[in-house]
């Protein structure tokens, strides 16, 4: 398993939920083999989707691979500073429309549950993801040649945490803090109920 930074929850959740966290120290010599590959992909086949439409897409690149290297070079500067380092780069994307040139409004939904899905899968193998926002679209769409109905969603760093990683001095006072979340009464809509002891 990589370091801990379990929280203390208002009640009590499964372990690899109160246990995970976006590390950003890697261990550049880690290779994520196959199985370990596969087992995380299964997960995310599994995760539920509208009408069973499946619309999630991926690209698993290994360091050292030219996409790995593509995939690099479209991240935003600040996350090119330890991303490199994950043994894994995995485009996660969306398929927008059906084979029919119907659209899919939920495919960007249901891709996130699948994301979601691998994390968990992540954590239960004692692997470490950083999810990213922090990329160029455009450049992924062009220098990987997608189709127009595949959206880029986001670009997983995946493998095993190295406490003792280099990182830039912001970057590893993050990695030091505590994590955090808003208090459960304020992510409610007006009009919700009050939740007492888990609020």
């Amino acid at each position: 398993m990589h370091t801990s930074k379990t929280v203390e929850t208002a009640l009590p959740l499964h372990p690899l939920l109160a246990g995970r966290w976006s590390p950003r120290g890697f261990d550049a010599g880690h290779r994520l083999d196959d199985t370990a590959l596969a087992a995380l992909l299964e997960a995310a086949r599994w995760a539920p989707s509208a009408n069973n439409s499946q619309p999630w897409r991926f690209l698993p690149t290994r360091r050292g691979e030219r996409a790995f290297d593509l995939l690099t070079a479209a991240l935003a500067e600040g996350n090119r500073a330890w991303a490199p380092r994950a043994s894994m780069l995995l485009l996660v994307a969306a398929q927008t429309e059906d084979e029919a040139g119907r659209g899919r409004p939920w495919a960007q939904y249901d891709t996130g549950q699948a994301a979601a899905a691998l994390v968990v899968q992540a954590e239960h193998l004692g692997l470490a993801v950083h999810q990213m926002g922090g990329f160029d679209t455009a450049a992924v769409t062009a220098s990987l040649a997608l189709p127009s109905t595949v959206r880029p969603v986001t670009v997983l760093a995946i493998g095993r945490h190295d406490p003792t990683a280099t990182l830039p001095e912001a970057l590893a006072e993050r990695e030091r803090a505590p994590r955090t979340r808003l208090p459960l009464d304020t992510l409610l809509l007006p009009g919700a109920e009050p939740l007492g002891a888990a609020a």
